[in-house]
């Protein structure tokens, strides 16, 4: 491990006041008013969040969480400006690709952990050992453990340069794997298409283009026609077996993206509302895990929960609260407009490594192929008919599968 004088061991643990403190906030929880709002029209219900908060204060276990946490190999290396907290566990088979995995928001490191064990060591898990990798995972720059942060600037691609830096520089691998969904695809996206001499191939799940939330799309493929009001492929481009693709991203723009312009704008208004109430923070996270993936898994709190169970919702809130990260992960979403991606060339596909798409049915935006084979350098495609947003969690078995089968042919 080069410079690893500067990587200290990390272990998770939250003083015990700081959870008197938390205790003590969710007792005095106030809650709205709600009426007429059983389905969740007017959004988050009331009657479900106080559920959760008398889960949180009578059942809820946090330091067994933390416990179960700290079973990970994780570390911390001041990188950049950035305290970055990250996991490395090392594979066990012949000859361990490195694999860096990623998380987005309202998601933290803990939403990969069904994935780390069978990549790692995939024998123990009906796997080949040949199919084995070194797994990095960090929290991303103001997000949970890695924090306080107080640099401006951070986003999805300064991130990818933190990330290469890291791999190379701090960890020593000369090329490495990289795989995500949400931020984390548009961060593994970056790298396939800023450090190509550096990168395997990318896995994404959420193939979104890196102009993504900017008005004008320099990276939009020639031919591909473009509705004028979303921003996103128009409804001519999907095919007869695409049906409801366009409908669905048209329904997030519309119903689903207010959180999103609240953090590309004002995210420190939000912050200061989410770091007094951990209340607050459940609300506005589980509100969006909720009416994500709603269409697929059915209407109701036992389907969410059968996807959700309450403690990886109130886990979620917890990680977020207790490191006061609530206003820096929002100002992600800032950073990515007030700090505009641009191009490191003009070449298509924009993503020039080796890359695999997944299309879980309960994704929020599903791009059209016709889109998907000009922006990326295509070797695998797969349509699931299971799973969506937060695939690293709620299906676990295909994730491993995508990035076991894809890796399998570019290993040297």
């Amino acid at each position: 491990m080069a410079s690893s004088s500067e990587v200290r061991d990390f272990k998770i643990h939250i003083p015990d006041e700081d959870l008197a403190d938390l205790s003590e906030r969710l007792k005095r929880t106030r809650y709205s008013n709600d009426f007429a709002n059983d389905d969740w029209r007017y959004g988050y219900n009331t009657k479900y969040h106080r559920e959760l908060i008398q889960y949180w204060i009578d059942e809820y276990d946090w330091r067994d969480v933390e416990r179960r946490m700290n079973e990970l190999p994780q570390f911390r290396i001041d990188l950049m400006g950035v305290p970055l907290h990250f996991v490395h566990v090392r594979g066990k088979g012949p000859n361990p690709m490195p694999l860096l995995i990623h998380h987005g928001w309202p998601w933290t490191f803990w939403d990969l952990r069904k994935v780390i064990g069978p990549l790692t060591d995939p024998e123990s898990f009906g796997g080949r050992a040949e199919d084995s990798f070194d797994v990095v995972l960090i929290s991303l720059p103001g997000y949970g453990f890695s924090s306080p942060l107080t640099q401006t600037g951070w986003n999805f691609w300064r991130t990818a340069d933190l990330e290469n830096t890291l791999m190379r520089d701090v960890l020593g691998y000369e090329r490495y794997a990289t795989a995500g969904g949400d931020w984390g695809a548009l961060i593994a996206q970056q790298h396939g298409h800023k450090y190509e001499r550096d990168v395997i191939g990318v896995y994404t799940h959420f193939p979104a283009q890196m102009s993504h939330y900017l008005p004008a799309h320099p990276d939009q493929p020639e031919g591909i026609r473009y509705d004028p009001l979303l921003g996103l492929p128009a409804a001519t481009e999907y095919t007869a077996e695409e049906a409801g693709w366009f409908e669905r991203g048209k329904l997030f723009v519309e119903r689903e993206s207010g959180y999103g312009e609240m953090q590309l704008t004002k995210p420190q208004t939000l912050a200061s509302l989410v770091a007094d109430s951990p209340a607050g923070q459940l609300a506005w996270i589980t509100e969006k895990r909720y009416f994500w993936g709603l269409a697929e898994r059915g209407v109701g709190t036992e389907a969410f929960e059968r996807v959700w169970p309450k403690e990886d919702l109130v886990t979620t809130a917890a990680v977020y609260f207790l490191t006061n990260t609530g206003g820096t992960s929002s100002r992600y979403y800032w950073e990515c407009r007030g700090n505009p991606w641009t191009p490191s060339h003009d070449r298509f596909p924009v993503v020039g490594v080796p890359t695999a798409v997944s299309i879980f049915p309960g994704e929020i935006y599903k791009p059209p192929r016709t889109w998907t084979e000009k922006y990326f350098n295509l070797a695998q495609y797969r349509i699931h008919d299971r799973g969506g947003h937060f695939a690293p969690l709620e299906v676990p078995d295909l994730f491993v599968d995508d990035v076991r089968t894809f890796f399998r042919d570019l290993r040297s």
